[in-house]
């Protein structure tokens, strides 16, 4: 059909349309220019990512280094040990390589000793088998004669058949007779502080080659039964983990498990300080060092201070306490797993504080259970249970509980873990502890399959404290 418009409309209809194209020419220009400067931010944006995660990975070697270079120079340059003088009281000269030291020092003390009874704890607490995996030794680092002599034959007379055995040994133990000369110090503590310091490096060093782990106690402790046993399926299950320290009680230095490996850096690492600084802040100094940056404490103590101390010990060396942290409070969570459930069983059955549990069917490695916390809390201990109290079966053979933090909506998770430990036979009850000025709130509590089973495994509870909890009881 022929056309009815105007010439005016027609040209109006043509600078509209060529707007409308100049238009989309613009836009498309700025569409362009958009992303190509996004993409060129973005591309800064991982340049400069890459250069930070490098910065940090070469301070954090830097560091590393510098503490190992630390440590060697602090051993060459520490001649004070090699002048220690040793005499075997009872025992002789020890043959072979045992799981576990447990090292005693001991001098005299007013009033009496609790030497006998820490050693009649530790041997009744111990059954055949455990102590196939266990050398005692015992320093004295007194001079008085009289009191060695007493010392020795009250040991050989309840002990003898341990030390013809070879299971105990009683050692006499001085830094170059330095102990024997009579030094002036400021203060009735930084004697005390001194006199354990020099007892604890000297026995130390004596047992760096005898195990391959150091068992620290004093001369006034309760030993748990099997406590042997306990120490050795924890190293068992941290084996594949790094840690410098295993703390099995509330007491400031009884308790502790090193690694023999690390004791001659310790002892020199003891005796490098002024007198005056007590010996437990000492041993949580080395762990900081060795890049143990928080304490790895059991919440059940297996060892217990025992008799009373003198006035003057018990202003020197407070006696450090279990904290009873009342019941569990299980804050308002979520849970969720990966892992195939039966017999009826949920995952919030694994939470919930009463006597229902989680079967899941031969977990697998990566599976988990997943517990998201409703807000933020600071949680202090942790527990998990799994497998049947009666039976030992059915336990999660190998595992791991980390806690998040950082939480994430879709899907529900963290988005940073840490690990608190490994399960010990199914087990884990832990303290949790923080570094230093830091702020930061659980969200997750994470139970990690780290191996496949070939079996069902009960998940029996798991058990949290908070911090708001803690401050009510």
């Amino acid at each position: 059909l022929p056309s009815t418009a105007a010439p005016g409309t027609m040209q109006g209809c043509l600078w509209r349309c060529i707007r409308v194209m100049a238009s989309f020419i613009i836009l498309g220009f700025f569409i362009r220019e958009n992303k190509s400067a996004r993409v060129e931010y973005n591309t800064l944006q991982n340049e400069k990512k890459k250069i930070i995660q490098q910065i940090a990975q070469e301070q954090i070697s830097s560091e590393i280094k510098n503490h190992l270079k630390y440590f060697t120079k602090m051993q060459k340059s520490s001649r004070v040990l090699q002048h220690a003088n040793y005499t075997f009281l009872a025992g002789t000269s020890l043959q072979g390589r045992w799981m576990l030291t447990v090292g005693i020092s001991s001098v005299q003390r007013t009033p009496g000793s609790y030497l006998l009874d820490t050693l009649k704890s530790l041997f009744q607490a111990s059954t055949e088998e455990d102590l196939e995996y266990m050398l005692v030794l015992v320093l004295l680092s007194d001079t008085d004669p009289t009191w060695l002599n007493q010392t020795v034959a009250n040991i050989s007379g309840l002990f003898l058949p341990h030390i013809e055995s070879g299971r105990l040994a009683v050692v006499h133990g001085l830094l170059g007779g330095s102990l024997a000369k009579s030094v002036d110090h400021t203060s009735p503590c930084e004697a005390l502080y001194s006199r354990q310091k020099t007892s604890s490096a000297l026995l130390m060093n004596f047992a760096s080659n005898l195990s391959d782990y150091f068992l620290l106690l004093g001369d006034n402790v309760r030993c748990a039964p099997r406590f042997v046993s306990d120490i050795y399926w924890a190293v068992l299950a941290w084996e594949e983990l790094p840690w410098v320290t295993l703390d099995f009680s509330s007491m400031k230095i009884s308790g502790k498990v090193f690694h023999t490996r690390d004791l001659p850096r310790l002892t020199t690492f003891l005796l490098l300080f002024p007198m005056d600084v007590p010996t437990h802040l000492l041993l949580s100094e080395f762990s900081l060092l060795l890049s143990q940056n928080v304490p790895i404490h059991f919440s059940s103590s297996i060892f217990y201070h025992m008799g009373s101390y003198s006035d003057l010990e018990d202003t020197c060396f407070p006696v450090g306490q279990d904290k009873d942290l009342g019941e569990p409070d299980n804050p308002v969570a979520t849970v969720f797993t990966n892992m195939f459930s039966f017999w009826n069983t949920i995952p919030q059955y694994a939470y919930i504080l009463n006597d229902d549990c989680l079967w899941v069917m031969n977990p697998e490695k990566g599976n988990y259970l997943l517990v998201v916390l409703e807000k933020p809390q600071k949680v202090v201990r942790v527990a998990v249970w799994t497998g049947s109290a009666r039976t030992k079966l059915n336990y999660l053979q190998q595992g791991q509980v980390l806690l998040g933090y950082d939480p994430m909506d879709y899907p529900k998770r963290c988005a940073h873990y840490t690990l608190v430990g490994p399960l010990v036979r199914g087990q884990l009850d832990q303290m949790v502890f923080y570094e230093e000025d830091s702020v930061m709130e659980i969200s997750c509590i994470k139970l990690l399959v780290t191996a496949s089973h070939d079996f069902p495994v009960k998940i029996i509870q798991i058990r949290v404290w908070t911090e708001g909890e803690q401050k009510e009881n």
